[in-house]
């Protein structure tokens, strides 16, 4: 019983993923929020709640991070309404906007090995 909730539960977080990404491309227009993308969803298991992991393009500091992320949660009640039109559920999960620094951190991974690998170099010739 579990793996048929799990699939289900896997599915409808990408289907979330996949229209809250195109509400962001349609419908919202604000320049402070730019270029974003949907990495990832984390619903909870009676589906009343979805984290919504996102990104900025363009957007490096803490203070612009900060300010996308709080006008996404603002707008969070708008998104839920055109997922309300657009999926059919039951509950429309309530929405919580987070940015996914896997992405930075990921970046900050591949600097300090490709540094490491430049230092052997040096070191070996």
């Amino acid at each position: 019983m579990h793996s048929r909730e799990n699939n289900r539960k896997f599915k409808i977080s990408k289907e979330i993923q996949r229209k809250i990404a195109l509400i962001l491309q349609q419908k919202i227009n604000d320049p402070r929020i730019g270029i974003s993308t949907v990495s990832g969803v984390d619903l909870s298991s009676d589906f009343s709640h979805a984290k919504i992991f996102v990104t900025f393009l363009n957007k490096n500091t803490k203070q612009q991070i900060k300010s996308g992320l709080f006008i996404l949660n603002k707008a969070s009640f708008f998104i839920r309404k055109i997922l309300n039109k657009t999926m059919r559920l039951r509950i429309i999960p309530k929405l919580t906007f987070i940015y996914d620094y896997s992405l930075i951190k990921g970046r900050n991974i591949d600097d300090l090995f490709n540094n490491n690998i430049v230092k052997i170099s040096k070191k070996s010739i």
